[in-house]
């Protein structure tokens, strides 16, 4: 059984017991999360597309805490001009694991 969300702008393929990093949440630890956006659920017989989310299907995960992404560095240049921009970024993501995937 598997089911494929969206959040972040991202999607997902999740089964119970995945653990997954997602965008940063402004939830605290320890607490369940619902996704909204499911574009497909399979139950291992049959598939179920949705056009576009489906309504009759939850996917549930327990907050386990915050992940840093690896550093980003984006550098620019010019030659001859004496320019030169380093700049870093590092992604906050929020880790889920998967607890509960269900058809209502």
């Amino acid at each position: 059984m598997y089911a494929i969300v969206a959040t972040g702008g991202k999607q997902f393929r999740v089964e119970k017991g995945d653990i997954i990093d997602i965008e940063l949440l402004e939830t605290e630890e320890g607490k369940n999360f619902n996704f909204s956006d499911i574009l497909f659920f399979h139950d291992g017989k049959s598939g179920f597309v949705g056009l576009p989310k489906l309504e009759k299907f939850t996917v549930t995960g327990e907050i386990i805490g915050d992940s840093t992404g690896p550093k980003v560095i984006a550098y620019k240049y010019k030659r001859r001009k004496n320019y030169r921009r380093k700049v870093g970024h590092r992604q906050k993501y929020s880790r889920v694991k998967i607890t509960e995937l269900k058809a209502s």
